[in-house]
């Protein structure tokens, strides 16, 4: 949650800090303010609304300086104003400061605060570190550097933080906790900094990831020095960014999310390129084969995440619990930690995030590794927070996802949760040659039928404009087409606030039958495999009550073509990949009716894109 843009160097500092703003927006996208240092002045403009409206209002003022500090906000102590808005200044007006994160002791060290004399203009906890920074400073007679990193060991949660100060024009200071926060070395003697990398790329590859309780001394003069909170410094480990300027505009599409969305015949390719041969009936995750026989051997295999990442999740326990014969138990991350888990060193704890930032999935991978169990990770954020902390796991190399919502990620995840779930088939030899190698076949030919799927666009947008006043709608599926119907769901609800549930579609007369009637679409995967009957005869209890019925079928169905309303036909693949191809009718499903109803599409209401607070 939440967007920090940095600058400083030989450049104008403004239009770094807005522009990079804008590619971090879908991070948070309440209201946004940027603070320059210009000719011994500290400006600070900041608005409720998004980047947009900040940068108007900049503009009719000072706007010039070579050091600026930016934020894009996603609320959380306090609602949307220009008062809560970041950055947060002193009482003499001397330092600005803007973080992402949560002060879970704030209310503590406001009323210490107040007590000394300090007065709070606005609601957030964010406001508590400039004031304590400032007081520290001023008692104990130290630089506004020093007196951060000391202000840190009483602060309690999490945070990315950037400040910088009047009195030292030169330098920015930044540190950050449980919240990703990286460097960009310009060649001209410049920094950058920023939430992720998506802003900096345009300007450098070479970045330093900060690390848990890292503090990054910015000095135009003697560069980049890092230190702990122990005031020990630490070498920075320099990388090279991989992203390209060009995956992160729109590229002639009206939203990042229909893009993305058309991306997936690619994304899914690159997440099995390199990784897979079905010729030669090989497959191979090269960051988990050194784990493959702790997850063949271990007690069970705890997959947690949250949101879509949770639904692939869901996913992969079919998977591999049906290939490969291991225990599998999905875990929303965010409720993990707080009932206590039984765990030990042979349970193995899989994390899955889009980000890699999750802060409930980092917490519950924490606690998991306390109690000395094997954690992997499986993200798409290259240099991320679960990435660094896990003693293992696969990128999906998804590319960036600006869209709020999350598409390719999802079909990633998926992709390669089927990889592993094979593999460990494979090795424990609890799948055929024969199956085998067909299962292999036939993902490889996965993304030519997403492209297959993506050509039913024109029908989906008219089956749209039929539902988009729905007030109500229930998606419906069996097996590992039920966490589709789940994520079908959450992507309606997402970006079109229509209310929708996800159901087994044998649950659905234990309870939701009772709201069918004629203004009630039921979304059901209904393609051909083992619990095709059975679905036929849930689609027949709901056309008796006269439910609007839109089937996903299997390319040339006839008998749910002939009781459904509207079928999407997807190509004749495996059950066990139907996911891969079933969930896109959904993602443009929800796209269309988003639009047809106003709504944003790549930055929807109240949401933000990488979560990371509890």
């Amino acid at each position: 949650m939440c967007g920090i843009v940095a600058y400083i160097g030989k450049k104008e500092a403004f239009p770094i800090v807005v522009k990079g703003l804008k590619r971090l927006e879908y991070r948070g996208y309440d209201s946004a303010g940027v603070a320059l240092l210009h000719d011994g002045n500290l400006n600070v403009y900041k608005k409720a609304g998004k980047v947009s409206v900040m940068e108007e209002f900049a503009l009719g003022h000072d706007v010039a300086g070579h050091a600026g500090i930016g934020h894009t906000r996603w609320a959380t102590h306090g609602e949307p104003s220009d008062v809560n808005a970041h950055p947060h200044t002193s009482m003499d007006g001397k330092i600005a400061l803007i973080h992402n994160g949560i002060i879970e002791n704030y209310d503590v060290l406001k009323r210490e605060l107040q007590n000394q004399g300090y007065l709070f203009k606005s609601e957030t906890d964010t406001e508590v570190i400039v004031h304590l920074v400032d007081y520290i400073s001023k008692k104990e007679n130290v630089w506004y550097g020093e007196a951060l990193r000391l202000a840190l060991s009483q602060v309690h949660g999490a945070y990315a933080i950037v400040a910088l100060s009047k009195d030292y024009p030169n330098r920015l200071v930044a540190a950050r906790k449980s919240s990703p926060l990286v460097v960009g070395i310009g060649a001209e003697g410049d920094f950058y900094l920023a939430s992720d990398a998506t802003p900096i790329v345009e300007y450098t590859k070479k970045v330093v990831y900060l690390d848990d309780e890292e503090i990054a001394v910015i000095d135009l003069e003697d560069g980049l020095k890092l230190y702990n909170i122990a005031d020990q410094e630490r070498t920075p480990f320099f990388q090279q960014l991989e992203m390209e300027l060009e995956a992160l505009e729109k590229g002639g599409y009206e939203h990042f999310m229909l893009k993305e969305i058309h991306e997936q015949p690619r994304s899914i390719h690159d997440c099995f390129r390199g990784r897979l041969n079905a010729e030669e009936a090989w497959v191979k995750l090269g960051g988990l084969s050194d784990y493959e026989q702790k997850m063949i051997s271990a007690n069970r295999l705890i997959i947690v995440a949250c949101g879509t990442s949770w639904h692939a999740g869901l996913v992969g326990e079919y998977l591999i619990e049906d290939l490969a014969r291991i225990n599998v138990e999905v875990e929303y991350a965010s409720e993990f930690r707080y009932r206590n888990p039984i765990l030990n060193e042979n349970d193995v704890v899989i994390a899955i995030s889009q980000s890699g930032e999750t802060a409930d999935t980092l917490a519950a991978l924490e606690l998991a590794k306390s109690k000395g169990a094997t954690i992997l990770g499986i993200c798409n954020v290259v240099g991320s927070s679960i990435s660094r902390l896990t003693d293992g796991g696969s990128y999906t190399h998804a590319g960036p996802e600006i869209g709020v919502a999350s598409t390719k990620a999802f079909t990633a995840q998926v992709t390669v949760l089927t990889l592993m779930a094979l593999s460990l088939a494979h090795k424990k030899g609890t799948i055929s040659e024969t199956h085998f190698r067909t299962l292999l076949a036939e993902l490889e030919a996965i993304p030519e039928k997403v492209k297959q799927v993506l050509e039913t666009d024109a029908l989906i947008q008219q089956i749209a404009a039929e539902y988009k006043d729905a007030s109500n709608a229930l998606y419906l599926g069996r097996g590992s087409s039920f966490p589709v119907a789940l994520e079908g769901a959450l992507k309606l609800k997402e970006i079109s606030y229509i209310h929708a549930e996800g159901y087994p579609a044998a649950e659905m007369k234990h309870g939701p039958i009772a709201l069918i009637d004629e203004n009630m679409p039921i979304f059901v995967i209904a393609t051909q495999g083992n619990s095709y009957e059975k679905v036929v005869s849930n689609i027949q209890e709901v056309k008796a009550r006269k439910g609007k019925i839109i089937a996903v079928v299997t390319e040339g169905d006839i008998q749910v073509r002939a009781m459904a309303d509207h079928v999407i036909e997807i190509p004749e693949t495996n059950e066990f990949l139907v996911p891969l191809l079933a969930t896109i009718p959904f993602q443009l499903l929800s796209y269309h009716i988003a639009v047809m109803r106003g709504c944003n599409v790549d930055q929807p209401r109240n949401l933000a894109k990488s979560v990371t607070v509890e």
